[in-house]
């Protein structure tokens, strides 16, 4: 572990834990903020076209130089009750600078407003166009945390459609299972200065709505994991969602799949938005390699 995460991990321990318990988490909803604007950063390498689908904001990245011809569909975390943050953007910046890729980030209705049986629609939606934008078919889909849940429960429901695949899947630090079940995640919630199992399960219950929260499209850990492609899952050992990145990984290989689980010493929930550290650009970097391979 760097000094910069060990340091980046000890501010953490000032912030409140929203997702501390269910209460806590119910009682941060009033008080959550509105989306990040694109960020100076992410203008500076790339042209922002900003458009509406299936009624939803949905914002475009091309890169204003050295565009490769892929695609990224991705989906930002937060709960499910959270909006895009200037961290999300600052990892898509990178990503566009240093890959090429082109990219689509829509801004879904969140819970307890929304549930998870809108978002697909709107994900099906901007996966055709950009299959039908990709001259190469090299349309990828990524997503952090929650994101990285619907990223994969995107590419279940692609493949139980007979629709074509993605190149790869790229999950950072993903939560696949809302109910937080996973006897693992109490030896590793005292490292975790960011996440709780309590709220995070109060926030998966409002996400699926009328849907049961062990439903593929709500919890893809608990959906067969055969036929997919390629995934790649990026993970900090200080995260009490490791426990479901290493039974997803073990699950995907015992199918017969690509599954790489690169985990990283120290590091934290979603510490690929924290550039300072060597462990967000070492993981930056192999995101970059996979998008351009």
């Amino acid at each position: 572990m760097s000094l910069t995460m060990a340091a980046t991990r000890g501010l953490l321990r000032l912030t409140p834990k929203r997702t501390a318990t269910a209460e806590s988490l119910l009682e941060a909803l009033p008080r959550r903020k509105a989306p990040a604007p694109v960020t100076a950063a992410v203008h500076r390498v790339a042209h922002v076209e900003e458009s509406v689908v299936e009624g939803r904001p949905v914002i475009r990245l091309t890169p204003k130089a050295g565009a490769s011809g892929a695609e990224l569909l991705y989906t930002h975390g937060g709960a499910y009750v959270n909006p895009i943050l200037a961290t999300h953007w600052r990892i898509l910046a990178t990503l566009v600078a240093s890959s090429g890729v082109t990219v689509t980030v829509p801004l879904y209705g969140l819970a307890p407003e929304h549930h998870v049986d809108e978002v697909y629609p709107l994900l099906d939606a901007l996966y055709d166009d950009a299959q039908a934008r990709s001259s190469r078919s090299r349309v990828f889909l990524a997503g952090d945390s929650a994101g990285g849940g619907l990223a994969l429960g995107q590419a279940l429901r692609l493949r139980d459609e007979g629709r074509p695949a993605p190149a790869a899947l790229i999950l950072i630090s993903p939560w696949v299972d809302v109910t937080m079940t996973n006897p693992a995640i109490p030896a590793t919630a005292p490292l975790d200065h960011m996440l709780g199992a309590g709220g995070l399960a109060e926030a998966g219950r409002l996400w699926a709505g009328e849907m049961d929260v062990r439903s593929p499209l709500v919890s893809p850990l608990f959906g067969a994991l055969d036929g997919l492609p390629p995934v790649y899952t990026y993970q900090g050992d200080h995260d009490i969602l490791l426990a479901d990145a290493k039974k997803l990984t073990r699950g995907i290989r015992s199918a017969g799949g690509h599954a790489e689980l690169r985990l990283y010493r120290g590091a934290i929930h979603v510490f690929v938005g924290a550039p300072w550290t060597p462990e967000a650009r070492r993981a930056l970097r192999h995101i970059a390699g996979v998008l351009r391979a």
